[in-house]
């Protein structure tokens, strides 16, 4: 269970698309490495026939630090020599914690690929939810607080309360 120091993402690594190994299209055997920092990372199941267009459609819990600034997307796939990274993605946490949408917001995202030598080398496909916290339910009416009453009942109250709101 994440503690304070970090949140939950459920991650979603959904497809690969125009993958290459040294400029040829891969034939099978791709997979995804997700890295929240050194010590976190959880990989997908291979895709056996996909070929440079894998879809995974496997969805990873994973630890973010609060700190944590970029999550790594790796793109590997299994040779005769060992595993060989077709591609790499930094993340920002940006791009899915903060701004305007509530934060357990569903993103669907899609990040360029590069290879070691920083070339352009596919494209990968993914959806982020950061996981809120499950909570012991505290509903108004389990507090014994009747529906419809404002925050302060039993004194004077015309109609005020809490009001969040999001831009359009």
């Amino acid at each position: 269970m994440a503690s304070t120091l970090s949140r939950t993402l459920e991650i979603t690594v959904i497809s690969g698309e125009d993958l290459r190994n040294d400029r040829r299209p891969i034939k099978k055997n791709a997979f995804v490495v997700v890295r929240t920092d050194p010590y976190n990372s959880r990989r997908t199941d291979m895709d056996t026939d996909g070929g440079s267009y894998p879809k995974w459609n496997e969805k990873l819990v994973v630890d973010l630090p609060m700190h944590a600034q970029f999550i790594t997307l790796e793109v590997q796939c299994k040779t005769s020599l060992g595993d060989k990274t077709v591609g790499t993605a930094r993340i920002p946490v940006s791009d899915f914690v903060g701004g305007y949408v509530p934060e357990s917001y569903l993103h669907f995202l899609s990040y360029r690929l590069r290879d070691h030598n920083g070339e352009r080398n596919g494209i990968v496909n993914i959806s982020v939810r950061v996981k809120v916290p499950e909570y012991a339910s505290c509903s108004r009416t389990e507090l014994g607080i009747p529906m419809g009453m404002g925050v302060a009942w039993g004194q004077r109250n015309f109609g005020g309360g809490i009001v969040t709101g999001v831009p359009v």
